[in-house]
């Protein structure tokens, strides 16, 4: 079995290949902030695409309540 050998390859296949590797490389970094962008695109895709008026309404009281702590956070 042959291993992959670290660190940037000094050729790539393909440029796709290429931003691949820059990806995975980014993500392996960004661990938390990939995270984030993750729940926060999922989140904007429902309110967009599934909600129903009673998940607004009640996703508009939790972000009242966040708001709140959040000012008493700040403090």
């Amino acid at each position: 079995m042959t291993e992959k050998p670290l660190g940037r390859p000094a050729v790539y296949e393909s440029t796709t290949t290429a931003q691949n590797e820059a990806n995975k490389r980014w993500a392996a970094k960004n661990k938390e902030h990939k995270k984030y962008l993750n729940y926060r695109s999922t989140s904007r895709s429902f309110i967009r695409k599934l909600a129903t008026k009673d998940d607004l309404n009640e996703l508009e009281q939790l972000i009242k309540e966040r708001r709140s702590q959040s000012k008493i956070d700040e403090l």
